[in-house]
């Protein structure tokens, strides 16, 4: 037996076990070894019924009654009485019948749960509940720590702890995979026993142990990755632009607002990179609202001067029209020549953009996905920028920088702001530039949650909001009414504030399954005041900018991530006028930490470090390049851990090679694909 062999050779899994494991992508031992502890229940410290306390408890009790109800909506309510030699408790389950067929058996159980104060008395709400034999160690007769597994697909963790028990002599002769200096340097476990520890501990002091090994390495395979990646990047050939500093000055000095000191800070080191010899490999990252299509314009009128074409690639047609009327205003009056080109431009005028690119005569062309067609050809690619870069991915990105004869200069730019120890990690190959300064005439939005039996009160703060010349956003998350959804469709809310709440305004709809055309017909018609109320999903959350919208309601605020709440909060307060974002909730329960940390700040860097703890780096960075960060133990916000990680990085580039370490260098490729910008 071996990390390769078919979990279904394993004694003790027979068809049905091996259907189980392999609904949840588990088809090998090395697979299951792999599939590591949710988290861990500890049952040498179970308490009397007698003395328990509010908050998460385990005790030790049989099942003297249950029984299982229909209530509304479908939904079952299973209750039960608990009882130990010191007294009895209630426990409540919602949707899981199976408990009282479990659980009539007169056996001893541990339960695990939270005792909640509900219904007016204390429940064990949803407790968790184990047979007391099957965590008992056989060789010592106590009650020991046990690890919890994800019950994917419906498999138990009971099972995998008996599978997993079976498979413990190959665990025990995993090889190592880090450097054995590093292992020693840093005082880690061997691979083999933190993996041991990790699913069968003796204490929870294995358990921190044992994370700390595999959490280091996770960590030093991502930042050596990002090492190698910057190493490659240094060897390639690019376009030396030098500074001209008079161009510069004159187009700085016409500009109709002055810089922020992040503005020009970031423009001086593009500026710097643009000459070098090596291609500049820079991620801008700044608030909403900050101005970064501004710096990179700076950055094109320097490419332009010295003969070399700029391309903006960006997500949506929305945000393209934006950035080139914002563009062609900057740039224009120096004789630069902006194009735009999406899925919009047909036939004849196409035809003629596609010359114009390759005959030079175009020097900044912005567009959508349509830039990486292969009829695009340019004459003197020098400089491209490609704005929300995290929506796109390698492949796509690759192809645009391909099509200049050196590596273009690269700006990456984001309006999501990055954590700091994620800018460390996945973003460690890159230069980073950050805007941290609002422009001057901005004014901070005010933020409120709002209870949903309160509309009345805030639809007479938005009319008077439109009375006064401004206009609104109405944020829903679905396009379609649905029976059982209890969100709000946009196409039903529309249909209600046109026939009720704002008959007399005028209503516009947005969203995402419109056509191209009919959506920018929309969104002109908004920009010229024409519409009072935009009704729309997220679909406006990147690119859309009207200074005379002053307001936003969120419908179930409560159902949207932080990092998706400040970038639709940053469509409004873009003009010299006072903004307001109301967030209302779905129900009228206790509002959740994420919502409060938005109504208190505006500062998006904070925000994405409150971001980062609340759902983890997968779901800020994006899955859809090659799928998620294969982070299990590591978190990215320890940074201590990756200060340790980056030191061995750093020193494994200068003394070693990673061709000695097969299974290392698996995961470092990967990696290396997984996040490279170029």
């Amino acid at each position: 037996m071996d990390v390769a062999t078919p979990l279904e050779k394993i004694k003790g899994v027979g068809e049905k076990t091996t259907e189980q494991f392999a609904l949840a992508g588990l088809n090998t031992v090395g697979d299951l070894i792999n599939f590591l502890p949710r988290t861990y229940e500890d049952y040498s410290n179970a308490q009397d019924i007698a003395h328990l306390k509010p908050g998460k408890v385990t005790v030790r009790a049989r099942c003297s009654s249950i029984n299982t109800k229909f209530v509304r909506r479908g939904m079952k309510v299973t209750n039960a009485v608990l009882s130990d030699n010191t007294g009895s408790m209630q426990a409540v389950w919602f949707n899981q019948p199976y408990r009282e067929t479990q659980l009539k058996t007169s056996q001893e159980f541990f339960f695990t749960g939270s005792l909640e104060f509900s219904r007016g008395r204390y429940q064990l709400m949803n407790p968790g509940a184990e047979v007391v034999k099957d965590t008992v160690k056989e060789t010592e007769g106590v009650d020991r720590v046990v690890p919890v597994y994800r019950a994917i697909r419906g498999l138990k963790t009971q099972l995998v702890r008996k599978i997993m028990n079976g498979i413990r002599p190959v665990i025990e002769t995993l090889p190592e995979t880090l450097p054995s200096k590093i292992v020693a340097s840093e005082e880690l476990l061997p691979r083999s026993r933190a993996v041991a520890k990790m699913h069968f501990p003796a204490n929870f002091e294995d358990v921190e142990q044992a994370k700390e090994r595999l959490a280091f390495e996770e960590l030093f395979q991502l930042l050596l990755a990002s090492q190698l990646n910057k190493q490659e990047n240094a060897k390639l050939k690019g376009w030396n632009i030098p500074f001209d500093q008079p161009a510069i000055k004159e187009f700085v000095s016409k500009l109709p607002f002055a810089l922020t000191n992040a503005q020009r800070i970031a423009s001086w080191e593009i500026i710097q990179d643009f000459q070098k010899d090596t291609p500049m490999n820079r991620l801008l990252q700044g608030d909403v609202g900050a101005g970064k299509t501004v710096v990179a314009g700076i950055a094109a009128r320097q490419a332009a001067v010295h003969g070399f074409q700029t391309a903006l690639m960006a997500p949506t047609e929305i945000l393209a029209n934006q950035h080139a009327k914002t563009l062609s205003d900057l740039l224009e009056p120096f004789g630069i020549t902006v194009g735009l080109l999406t899925s919009g431009v047909k036939g004849e005028s196409r035809k003629m953009l596609y010359q114009s690119i390759s005959n030079g005569t175009v020097d900044v062309l912005v567009g959508t996905h349509a830039l990486i067609q292969t009829g695009v050809e340019f004459a003197s690619l020098g400089f491209v920028v490609i704005d929300e870069q995290h929506r796109f991915g390698v492949a796509q990105r690759q192809e645009l920088l391909k099509k200049s004869k050196n590596m273009p200069h690269m700006l990456a730019m984001t309006a999501t702001p990055i954590p700091r120890s994620l800018a460390l990690t996945v973003y460690g190959e890159l230069d980073i530039s950050v805007l941290d300064e609002l422009p001057a005439n901005r004014k901070p939005i005010k933020t409120k949650i709002w209870s949903p039996n309160s509309r009345p009160q805030l639809y007479e703060l938005i009319d008077k909001e439109i009375a006064g010349g401004r206009q609104v956003y109405v944020v829903c998350s679905l396009v379609d009414d649905s029976v059982d959804n209890e969100l709000k469709s946009v196409q039903a809310e529309y249909r209600r504030l046109q026939n009720s709440v704002f008959k007399h305004r005028k209503i516009g709809l947005l969203h995402g399954q419109m056509k191209s055309s009919e959506k920018d017909e929309v969104m002109g018609r908004f920009s010229r005041g024409e519409i009072d109320v935009l009704v729309s999903t997220t679909v406006i959350e990147v690119g859309v900018d009207v200074p005379n919208a002053t307001a936003m309601i969120i419908e179930d605020a409560d159902r949207f991530g932080l990092a998706q709440l400040h970038q639709l909060r940053g469509r409004v307060g873009r003009g010299e006028h006072q903004s307001y974002c109301y967030l209302v909730t779905s129900t009228s329960a206790k509002p959740s930490r994420r919502l409060k940390e938005i109504e208190t700040s505006n500062d998006g860097f904070y925000l994405a470090e409150v971001d980062l703890e609340l759902r983890g780096p997968g779901e800020i960075y994006g899955r859809s390049q090659h799928g998620a960060l294969n982070l299990q133990v590591a978190s990215l916000a320890d940074t201590r851990l990756i200060a340790r990680a980056k030191r061995s990085a750093k020193q494994f580039v200068e003394e070693d090679s990673l061709d000695k370490y097969k299974e290392l260098s698996k995961s470092v490729v990967e990696y290396q694909r997984l996040t490279t910008l170029n």
